[in-house]
């Protein structure tokens, strides 16, 4: 290991910039580990699994997702690394922009066509519809996110105007249009607001970090204007919780009328600024933390994968729920969430979980490299695999 450090921090350029690197790694690890500790199964009468959560029965445990929704500080650093980018780019911004969608779209592609094949092949093996629709919806669960993304990123020329004319200042409107939207959902003409309005919440929500890696990567944020969103942000965030009464989860808790982060609210936006705010300060000293060679050999290896570890991490989950299902109680893995215990379970089958993902990585990961030699044949089976799919998932 030490000497696979080494060989890694050789070939790193010097000018790396590896306290963004660092930031998102970061942000990457909290996606599975939120998902693995959040989420739980229920086992019914018939045998299948089925979604749960322990927020429904620990409300205590509702600041742990404060720290595991980490979604601004990852659109943070790619509005970042998306404006270094888009000013170095030799060709037109129709040409840039296709190559950063396909380096999105190919391991989306690839987890869902795979699982096109595994549900009847699953099916065949006697695991219950319920099970096989449970682990559909889990898979699905985090791709949202490349949507977004893909949104955003197309943005890009028009986040780059915004920020070189009014800085930090560019993302204002973007809050403002989320607080009018909660206000008309939430405030004294909720029962007259139609259900769909929240929507509008999407793009805003979660273009707002990105616009301010935008102006960050312009050099429009400087330390004053880092403190003001720490600070702005934290006491934007108490306010919410506190006076306005948001609910405290960042993540959707079954049962609950109302949730924080599909589509965002302004909470989530309150808690992005703070984070937002404090990897800005703390920039310079996570650089020169991630100069040892054992801490920066992780950081790269899990950027490498950083699609791989989005798209496939579920899987890696239900791989060990799914044939835990068969067995019947598994503590941890098939029963209610409701207690201490299964808590302390669920810590220890989280090893395991990552363990199957680099098993399922070391295969996953060819779906990131460009398909050069995969034929248009393979390409058109792929595509109609996921969208067989994604229509038995959402149906």
């Amino acid at each position: 290991m030490k000497a696979l450090a080494q060989k890694i921090e050789a070939r790193t350029p010097a000018h790396r910039d590896r306290a963004i690197d660092g930031l998102r790694a970061l942000a990457l690890l909290a996606v599975p580990t939120g998902h693995w500790l959040l989420g739980g199964f229920t086992l019914d009468g018939d045998g299948a699994i089925h979604n749960a959560s322990p927020l429904t029965a620990f409300g205590f445990f509702a600041p742990v997702s404060w720290v595991l929704q980490m979604l601004g500080i990852f659109f943070l650093v790619g509005g970042y690394a998306s404006v270094l980018s888009y000013n170095k780019r030799d060709g037109s911004t129709g040409a840039w922009l296709r190559g950063r969608i396909a380096r999105l779209g190919r391991p989306v592609l690839g987890v869902t066509a795979v699982w096109a094949v595994l549900i009847p092949v699953l099916y065949a093996l006697g695991v219950p519809d319920d099970t096989l629709r449970t682990g559909s919806t889990l898979v699905v669960q985090p791709l949202w996110f490349v949507g977004v993304y893909t949104v955003v990123t197309a943005l890009i020329p028009c986040c780059v105007r915004a920020a070189r004319r009014l800085g930090a200042w560019s993302a204002a409107p973007l809050l403002v249009s989320v607080a009018v939207v909660d206000f008309l959902r939430y405030g004294p003409y909720a029962e007259a607001v139609p259900s769909w309005l929240s929507m509008l919440n999407i793009l805003p929500g979660w273009l707002f970090a990105y616009q301010l890696g935008v102006s960050w990567g312009e050099k429009r944020i400087r330390s004053r204007q880092a403190w003001t969103l720490l600070l702005g942000g934290a006491a934007l965030f108490a306010a919410l919780l506190f006076t306005f009464h948001y609910p405290t989860s960042m993540v959707g808790v079954p049962g609950e009328a109302r949730t924080n982060s599909h589509p965002p609210s302004l909470l989530v936006l309150a808690l992005a600024a703070a984070q937002s705010g404090a990897a800005i300060l703390l920039r310079d000293r996570l650089g020169r933390l991630l100069r040892r060679p054992a801490l920066w050999a992780p950081v790269v290896v899990i950027n490498l994968s950083a699609m791989t570890i989005l798209c496939w991490h579920q899987t890696a989950m239900l791989a060990a729920a799914v044939p835990a299902s068969l067995l019947g109680r598994v503590p941890g893995l098939t029963t209610a969430p409701d207690t201490l215990g299964w808590v302390l379970a669920r810590l220890g089958w989280m090893p395991l979980f990552a363990v199957l993902l680099l098993l399922i990585g070391r295969y996953a990961r060819g779906f990131e490299t460009p398909w050069a030699h995969a034929s248009a044949a393979r390409r058109s089976a792929a595509g109609l695999l996921a969208a067989g799919f994604a229509v038995y998932a959402l149906g």
